[in-house]
């Protein structure tokens, strides 16, 4: 916009302050430049001529470059009206130049516009290609150069025919690298001279020119194979008959060059280096020989004309070269399963072709044998497979494996039969893919010593087909592998690796690996397992091994309530469960699952899960420990009871004394007086006999109960018999009778007192409680008492009895004196009598 303006300001000066002179416009300001279009950082020098005639300001002359001015010199006149100014370079690639003089304002009386740039490079790389298709042509292209001109550079195509003596030049689009010559203007078979020349205001510059033929240039179509067949009686040979494509079958007859690309069936890449053949006919059929036996190549060709472009590869076409029997060895690996402990054990046998064996057929089987020379007696498999199972033949140490075809058998391969050791000698275990095909297997091993190799297995794990198990057999001093082969991405692979010794192979470390990963393709639904106050756990299901898409790396459970933050819970991997704690209680919570893999991850479903204030552990746990407790207050009651069970039986359950056996036989007057503090479990307390007391009455008992009393035991013979309850007595009916008389006797004071001195006596008592029983028998048993001599004797008392006889010549009186108690109640009762 400013230059627009300055070279308006420029002509209107030049319009208005001109002068006529013979009619010719002479404009009143000059600027002479040393060039309007200069190389780009060159030295610039401009003057500024102001006319004395015209009708200007006055002021001094200024110089101004755009909106900047420069500093200028004034050069002698007389008028003052002449200036100079030098640029020392120019770096603009176009600009103003601007005169004016000093004023106020500011008056521009002349300017010019300097364009700046470089000169053409000479174009690169000029090549021209014929297409013989309708119609035919002549593309040539080139490079213009790397550097910009800054300036508008034509370019124009020239040709010269040799032979026709005639040029032809082609004007350029700008900026278009390319031009098409018509089929008009040249000649198939004559050399033309071609080349490109390149101009701008600041100089010129021409390709290198090329002188070519343009059939020469021209590439042709793919060819066609016609038959691929192998050469007789020669091995290893095939022949190969092509012709070009049907628009160019009329160039038949010239001399072209044939290269051939091979591969075998089971091979992915071509050949690496073509096979060149020069200077053949079209209708000249080509043999490549030098090839494997009995296998199917295909095979690819591709022509040219001298120098001109290979055409591109034909379709392929197969052929199978003649068949011999197979050469070399197998590589063979084998693992053992099954009972090892009764020798049970299925053997299986995987091999593949070494490096120098060779099949040399198309329909090749295997057999595996224990004999050397395999027969029909020692064959346990034959296949067309890779593999083969088979059971573990007793005693056998090797087995062999031999190729065998429609032509002869291959010499056969020992295979070792290794016995599995529990030996770990294999560690840190990795697989880590390089591209989509190519996985590195690396590991660790603890003792390199006893090994004589590794083996390292690969197997797709969706798969169960045994023939998809890929091995490779490495030195022992080797750690790494880099496998390669059609992974599929997203699918996971087993790979193993085996350390094998000379007389057995150790345990595998085993690792699962992806060649792609991407995020799982569905999330296990989450599920509440447990809760109790304040906590809950929360478990999923395994995701399929189909749908992972990749190794599982964490589980994370996002969970959050209506106020509070989102959280995050990491989970381990194999427990596959997560414990939510310091829940709030009535809150209503949402929680989530993440699963990743190193592709992605995936979220699943949104679960909604609340905290009872009481939940149903917390109740079990309060009964638990209220059970718990009540229980030991309970045992420590009964406890507390049975320590002290003698006296409460006492309170509870009275004991009864039962004369029948009683010791009170062995008590005297002396022993009575004093507290017994013995305990004896065959005898009562003597605490409980003081039921038997005496006491002191101030009357005789009437006549009337006296009589009662009496009459009571009239069938007794003894006063042992009626306070004993003897069952002679008229009524007695045993335990079961609702009445039984027995006395109490009555003492003046506790036993511990002196003996009364007034006479004792007794009184009848009719009691409902039951007296002890014996079962053995209803008379009184026999007791010993210890004689003066210190030797027991037996005396009988309460009456006499059938089982006790008395000693010659005792005294009866001695019976009574030895029970003092009942001495005074026959006192007592003579006294009442």
């Amino acid at each position: 916009m400013i230059s627009t303006w300055v070279s308006v300001i420029v002509m209107l000066v030049a319009s208005v302050n001109g002068a006529r002179n013979e009619d010719v416009i002479q404009p009143c300001v000059t600027i002479q430049t040393s060039g309007s279009v200069v190389p780009l950082g060159s030295r610039v020098t401009a003057t500024c001529v102001i006319r004395d005639d015209c009708l200007l300001g006055t002021g001094h002359i200024e110089w101004r470059l755009g909106d900047r001015f420069i500093p200028s010199s004034p050069v002698s006149s007389e008028s003052g009206r002449v200036s100079e100014v030098v640029i020392p370079s120019f770096n603009h690639t176009r600009e103003f130049l601007t005169c004016c003089l000093q004023a106020s304002p500011i008056q521009v009386v002349g300017g010019v516009e300097i364009r700046a740039g470089y000169p053409p490079e000479p174009p690169q790389n000029l090549s021209c290609q014929t297409n013989l298709t309708t119609p035919n042509t002549l593309t040539c292209c080139w490079d213009p150069g790397q550097q910009e001109t800054h300036l508008l550079t034509q370019y124009t195509l020239h040709t010269e025919i040799w032979d026709m003596n005639k040029n032809y030049t082609y004007k350029l689009q700008t900026g278009v690298p390319h031009y098409t010559v018509p089929r008009s203007d040249f000649v198939l078979f004559s050399e033309m001279k071609i080349y490109v020349k390149a101009v701008n205001e600041l100089g010129e510059a021409s390709s290198v020119p090329i002188v070519l033929e343009p059939v020469s240039a021209a590439k042709f179509d793919p060819p066609k194979i016609l038959e691929v067949e192998a050469v007789p009686k020669k091995y290893g040979c095939l022949k190969l008959r092509w012709s070009l494509s049907q628009h160019q079958a009329w160039m038949s007859n010239l001399f072209l060059n044939l290269e051939v690309r091979l591969k075998t069936a089971d091979s992915n890449q071509w050949s690496e280096q073509p096979i060149l053949v020069s200077r053949v006919k079209p209708t000249r059929s080509v043999d490549q020989c030098r090839l494997l036996h009995g296998t199917r190549y295909f095979s690819q060709i591709r022509v040219r004309y001298k120098q001109s472009p290979w055409s591109e590869w034909s379709s392929s076409q197969s052929g199978v070269t003649l068949e011999s029997a197979p050469t070399g060895h197998l590589d063979s690996w084998m693992r053992l399963s099954g009972d090892h402990t009764h020798k049970q054990l299925n053997v299986h046998l995987f091999w593949k072709p070494s490096k120098q064996f060779r099949a040399n057929s198309q329909n090749v089987s295997y057999i595996v044998s224990v004999q050397k020379l395999p027969g029909e007696k020692g064959k346990l498999c034959s296949t067309m497979g890779n593999y083969c199972t088979f059971q573990f033949p007793r005693k056998a140490k090797k087995v062999y494996l031999s190729a065998v075809n429609a032509v002869g058998k291959s010499s056969p391969t020992e295979v070792r039969i290794y016995q599995p050791k529990a030996r770990v000698m294999i560690s840190d275990i990795t697989a880590v893919p390089r591209d989509d095909q190519t996985l590195l297997v690396q590991w660790k091993n603890v003792d390199t010593s006893s090994l004589t190799d590794h083996v390292v297995e690969w197997r797709p794990l969706l798969k169960t087909d045994l023939s998809l198990t890929q091995f490779e057999i490495i030195d022992r001093n080797q750690f790494s592998l880099l496998i390669t082969g059609s992974f599929e991405p997203y699918k996971p692979y087993r790979i193993s690796v085996y350390p094998r010794f000379k007389d057995g192979i150790g345990l595998p470390q085993t690792v699962n690996a992806y060649s792609r990963q991407k995020a799982p393709s569905m999330v296990p639904k989450i599920r509440i397992k447990k809760t109790w106050q304040s906590h809950i756990e929360l478990t999923w299901d395994e995701i399929p091994l189909d749908q992972r898409n990749g190794v599982i790396q964490s589980y994370k459970v996002f969970y959050w309530d209506e106020k509070g933050p989102i959280n995050v819970v990491n989970a381990d991997t194999e427990e596959r469960r997560v414990v939510l704690k310091n829940l709030n209680a009535l809150s209503l919570y949402e929680a989530f699952l993440m699963v990743s893999t190193f592709g992605g991850s995936l979220n699943g479903s949104t679960i909604h899960f609340e905290i009872e204030p009481f939940d149903a552990v917390t109740v079990v746990m309060i009964l638990t420990a209220s059970g718990v407790g009540l229980s030991l207050m309970i045992i420590f009651i009964v406890l507390t009871c049975f320590s002290n069970h003698k006296r409460l039986k006492g309170r509870f359950w009275p004991v009864v004394p039962d004369p029948a056996n009683s010791s009170i036989k062995r008590w005297t007057s002396e022993s009575s007086q004093e507290t017994h503090l013995a305990w004896d479990r065959d005898e009562p307390n003597p605490i409980y006999l003081s039921h038997l007391s005496f006491l002191d009455l101030p009357m005789k008992l009437s006549k009337q109960e006296d009589d009662l009393w009496l009459n009571s035991a009239e069938d007794t013979s003894d006063l042992g018999e009626s306070i004993c309850g003897s069952p002679f007595i008229p009524g007695y009916s045993g335990s079961n009778s609702d009445s039984v008389p027995y006395a109490t006797v009555i003492f003046s004071g506790p036993c511990s007192s002196p003996p009364p001195k007034e006479p004792h006596v007794y009184l009848r008592s009719e009691s409902t409680q039951p007296l002890l029983e014996t079962e053995e028998s209803f008379s009184p048993k026999c007791y010993q008492n210890m004689a003066t001599d210190g030797m027991p004797r037996e005396q009988c008392f309460f009456g006499p009895s059938h089982d006790c006889v008395a000693e010659e010549g005792a005294d009866p009186a001695i019976l009574w004196d030895d029970f003092p108690f009942l001495r005074a109640l026959a006192m007592n009762d003579t006294q009442n009598d």
